[in-house]
């Protein structure tokens, strides 16, 4: 099974961000949160919008992988 065919661990940085109890917060740090939570959602669509061309000029170079 290839790396990424396998389950993402549930100890990943998303999952434990999504437990943290943010009561201790204050609004600053809050609204602080949140543009850095902004910037990397904006960095991984990046990503995967650069991915999903690399692949689209692979497949139209090579064709669509048979399913």
């Amino acid at each position: 099974m290839d790396a990424d065919d396998r389950p993402r661990p549930k100890g990943d940085a998303a999952s434990l961000l999504a437990k943290e109890d943010l009561a201790p917060y204050s609004l600053d740090e809050l609204a602080e949160r949140i543009e850095l939570l902004e910037a990397e959602i904006a960095r991984i669509r990046a990503h995967r919008d650069r991915a999903a061309a690399h692949r689209s000029a692979a497949d139209a170079l090579f064709g669509s992988p048979k399913t």
